[in-house]
């Protein structure tokens, strides 16, 4: 597992929310349930996606723009065309139903048109654990991906799948919203002139990413900086050298906040397991020591956590 695909295994979708619609101008749709990432997708014709305290961004057909959330934002034909309440009946979005729904009715129920000029496709992303939070951190409010790039096929795909109700839809649905998430990501991460995270742009190092590699596929191993570099075939100097270079912060510094993360995550998944349990599969044999990393870390005691976690 690589560092930048490991940061999806707490980003998987189960249950993602979809919403599809053909509108015709003028319209104005506020998504209002400030999802930790929603994707739109415009199919056909063009809008503009105003988020909240931000410019207005416009959107074309094949594009995709991903808002980070907790902030809400609209999506309108014009800027300055206004979001008004209208009877939607069961088909349509509302604040008291969580925001963004996966329902096919909105060309009917809100008096949008058939042959309108804009075809919509919303996903909104559910995001739990630390190891996600990790990935949003490194993500901008706004992210585009535009057309004629690696999300292409994904998007035929959706536009295929939405526009039909039948067995498994929603297993289908959620497994092509994470492709096209990680597509997304990825090319805004690779684009001329990005600037992606260190730990992403370091991945392609051939010393420092097979360390990477090693510290995500092992994360429990007895790590030493020697043998990691025995391991990728340099010397002790030489790895750390590039790896804290590249990277930002030393191997084992950075072992250390991956182990804690993935902790993070195990205190509030197992609440059966005890301290010394999660501490000994992150790579730790003294759970004293484990939570002294961990508080010096996170800032409070793994038990704090763990409560503060069942309380949210």
């Amino acid at each position: 597992m690589d560092a930048f695909g490991d940061l999806f295994r707490g980003m998987r979708a189960q249950g993602s929310l979809f919403a599809s619609s053909t509108l015709s101008p003028p319209w104005a749709l506020h998504f209002v349930d400030g999802a930790p990432l929603t994707l739109c997708t415009v199919l056909g014709g063009s809008g503009w996606i105003v988020p909240e305290h931000r410019p207005p961004e416009h959107l074309r057909a094949g594009e995709t723009l991903i808002v980070r959330g907790p902030g809400s934002f609209t999506f309108v034909d014009e800027v300055g065309t206004r979001a008004e309440p209208i009877p939607c009946g069961e088909h349509c979005t509302t604040p008291e139903q969580g925001g963004t729904r996966h329902r096919l009715g909105w060309n009917d129920s809100c008096g949008t048109s058939a042959d309108g000029a804009t075809t919509l496709i919303v996903g909104a992303y559910p995001v739990r654990g630390e190891i996600s939070r990790r990935l949003l951190d490194a993500l901008p409010v706004v992210l585009r991906v535009a057309s004629d790039g690696g999300a292409d096929a994904v998007l035929d795909h959706l536009a295929a799948e939405v526009a039909t109700d039948t067995p498994g839809q929603q297993v289908v649905l959620d497994r092509l919203l994470d492709w096209l998430l990680v597509c997304a990501v990825r090319e805004y991460f690779d684009r001329p002139g990005g600037e992606p995270p260190a730990w992403y742009a370091a991945q392609r190092d051939p010393v420092v990413g097979d360390a990477l590699r090693l510290l995500h596929d092992e994360p429990a191993a007895p790590w030493t900086v020697s043998s990691l570099a025995g391991r990728t075939g340099v010397s002790r100097s030489t790895l750390a050298k590039r790896f804290a270079g590249l990277v930002g912060e030393p191997p084992l510094t950075y072992l250390t906040r991956w182990r804690m993360t993935l902790a993070a995550d195990l205190l509030t998944e197992r609440e059966s397991a005890t301290v010394a349990e999660i501490a000994r599969t992150v790579g730790y044999t003294d759970a004293f020591a484990f939570s002294v990393a961990f508080k010096r870390t996170r800032g409070v005691s793994p038990s704090e956590f763990r409560r503060a976690g069942a309380a949210r």
